[in-house]
């Protein structure tokens, strides 16, 4: 299977997540393919940074075959500043290195580290620099839009405030606002949605995908957003907080709802460990592995074919970045995935998924 949102922080955040130690996860989950994010501590921003990821994400990968027999496949994505210099030499970098680096990110609001580009005005650039510069390829997004956002909601001892202060409307209104940056600025690649979490953001996609137009438009979900809602946060507090919020049950059920119909492209992780002691400060992050896993039981009891398991956990992501993958993709079993939940389960310190019957 692939996964192409992870953040396997290592270096400076080692103490929360490294390469080797997230790949092992994954691949006991039955991952093979990671595509890493650049909020990384330092971020994937430059020729340098990026090339050093790569060396020690190859490395990392020969030590997950030495322990489980398993060579996984490792890829970055470029991350992008505010700078038109810096975005016309990170896409020239997708370019030179694909599909090592397989796309480019920009976050439209800030989540876990720094990068956000949280106007109106530093986000069109960026559209106006790739459609300049001729880029084809894959533009993921963090899409919250920082004026909507309510920080003065958040209640640290109230952990469902965290979804009041990240409001749905945050997302929608930056979904909104790519497609019109993408469709006025010209860009002819590869508009990707990350981990979208509510019923209107999907609506305006759709919509994006039905009026055509010089770029393509395809969203993922994250299990969290699939199978866990507001009520979560009653059993597992602070732990279950992460960026987008969970939603309410309606938002839910049109994110799992999608998966089953095609709406969504594919299911991403956005593993994203933190330290207990993060945890209790207010991170915002979870481990995903597990619940990848837990989507797949669902969405088989939901009468999912074996093709659309294979489309979303997969397949779908290798056609629209254009990798090729010779091997056939395996779903594992409800019996495997039973097998190997307590193991991946007893490598980190808590299990978001606990309250998921």
């Amino acid at each position: 299977m692939i996964d192409p949102h992870v953040h396997l922080r290592d270096w400076s955040q080692s103490s929360k997540e490294t390469l080797v130690h997230g790949m092992t996860a994954g691949v006991k989950a039955g991952i093979g393919t990671f595509f890493d994010m650049p909020n990384t501590s330092p971020a994937l921003t430059d020729r340098e940074t990026v090339l050093k990821r790569l060396a020690d994400g190859d490395a990392a990968a020969r030590s997950v075959l030495d322990a489980t027999g398993v060579l996984p496949s490792y890829h970055v994505y470029g991350g992008l500043t505010a700078d038109a210099v810096q975005v016309a030499n990170m896409a020239s970098l997708v370019r030179e290195l694909f599909p090592r680096v397989v796309g480019l990110k920009m976050f439209a609001g800030h989540s876990t580290g720094d990068m956000g580009l949280v106007t109106e005005e530093l986000q069109r650039q960026v559209y106006h620099e790739l459609a300049k510069v001729g880029y084809r390829g894959v533009l993921a997004v963090h899409c919250e839009k920082e004026s909507l956002l309510r920080p003065e909601r958040w209640n640290p001892a109230v952990p469902s405030s965290h979804s009041l202060a990240r409001p749905a409307e945050a997302e929608v209104g930056s979904v909104r606002d790519q497609i019109r940056f993408a469709t006025e600025e010209g860009f002819s690649g590869t508009l990707h949605i990350c981990h979208v979490s509510t019923a209107g953001a999907l609506e305006l996609i759709k919509a994006a995908r039905s009026a055509g137009g010089a770029f393509a438009v395809t969203c993922g979900a994250t299990a969290h957003h699939a199978l866990l809602s507001e009520s979560a946060y009653d059993r597992s507090g602070n732990l279950v907080k992460m960026n987008p919020p969970l939603r309410g049950e309606q938002d839910r059920k049109a994110i799992f709802d999608g998966l089953l119909d095609g709406s969504v492209d594919w299911v991403e992780s956005d593993h994203a460990p933190h330290t207990l002691e993060d945890k209790a400060a207010g991170a915002s992050g979870i481990p995903g592995f597990s619940g990848a896993l837990l989507l797949i039981i669902a969405l088989r009891r939901a009468g999912c074919p074996l093709w659309r398991l294979e489309d979303v956990f997969g397949r779908k992501v290798g056609e629209t970045f254009g990798l090729v993958c010779e091997e056939r993709m395996e779903i594992p079993n409800d019996v495997e995935i039973a097998r190997v939940l307590p193991t991946l389960d007893g490598m980190y310190s808590w299990n978001p998924f606990c309250s998921f019957a």
